[in-house]
Order: structure tokens, then sequence, then C-alpha cells
């Protein structure tokens, strides 16, 4: 088990510290980054000065990419099996005849 690091993360101007394992850290950055782009883009473009709503935005913003990210695999499972079973089929047509 590997051992567990400090680190602080600035999201809306409040500082976060955090205890997590070193290869969670280039993760949360990158999270910590992309969170503090999109609250500069909604506070341009929506005029939004209050931190919570912004923060509110950038949750649900974050929340349906993911499940997108679900729908699509999901979707593309489904494709799979179907032309995995097509060809199945095609094969024990082929050995049965």
């Amino acid at each position: 088990m590997s051992e567990m690091q400090k680190i602080k993360l600035s999201i809306a101007n409040r500082v976060y510290p955090l205890t997590i394992a070193p290869e969670q850290e280039e993760g949360l950055r990158k999270a910590a980054k992309e969170i503090e782009a999109m609250i500069t883009q909604f506070e341009q473009s929506y005029s939004v000065r209050d931190k919570q709503d912004v923060l509110a935005m950038c949750a649900l913003q974050f929340a349906s990419q993911v499940e997108q990210k679900q729908i699509d695999t999901e979707s593309i499972s489904e494709h799979v099996e179907e032309k995995l079973n097509a060809l199945n089929r095609l094969l024990e047509d082929q050995l049965n005849s």
C-alpha cells in the first residue's frame, strides 16, 4: 500500500486540503483546473456572481458528462453484442451445413 500524501487544491477561491494516494494527484489537479476553467466560463457567459450557483452548474455539467459517457458505452456494448451474436449465428450455420 502506498503512502498517503497531503495536497491543497484551490477551487472557487477556497483552498481544500486533501489526504490522497499519490496516484490520485494528477487526476485531482486536472479536475480542479477544469473546474476553475468552467467557473470562469460560466461567470463570463451567464453573468453569474454567486459562487454557489456557479459550482452547482459545474457539478451538473460534470455529472451530465459522466452520465452521457455511460449511456454511450452501453449503446456501444449493445451494438457490439448484436454484431457478435450475428457472427456467432453465421459460424454456427456454416459449421452445421
